[in-house]
């Protein structure tokens, strides 16, 4: 009998990559009752995040990968959680559970 193995590809595991060295730099916070990422607009918290993926990239990863996956990411988060406040589309802000 086959067994289902789960692959996340590589867009997907650099994703989480990102999203967890934002939140390692403080550059990002999760809404504690919704889980969704919440950007703190802290500059030097996204430049501590962009210099890791410069440093230290995920292996197999280019260094302007990374930094251009920590950009993303960012791009993609707001400030405010669409579940507290009540506004946007909730599909557009990735949630970190």
């Amino acid at each position: 009998m086959p067994t289902a193995v789960t692959c996340r590809s590589a867009s997907q595991r650099l994703e989480r990559w990102a999203i967890a060295t934002l939140l390692d730099a403080g550059a990002i916070v999760a809404c504690e009752p919704h889980g969704w990422m919440l950007d703190r607009g802290d500059p030097q918290a996204q430049a501590a995040a962009l210099r890791i993926a410069r440093d230290d990239p995920p292996r197999g990863v280019s260094r302007s990968e990374a930094v251009a996956a920590i950009e993303e990411v960012l791009g993609a988060i707001g400030d405010t959680c669409p579940e507290c406040s009540g506004e946007g589309e909730a599909e557009e802000l990735p949630r970190f559970r």
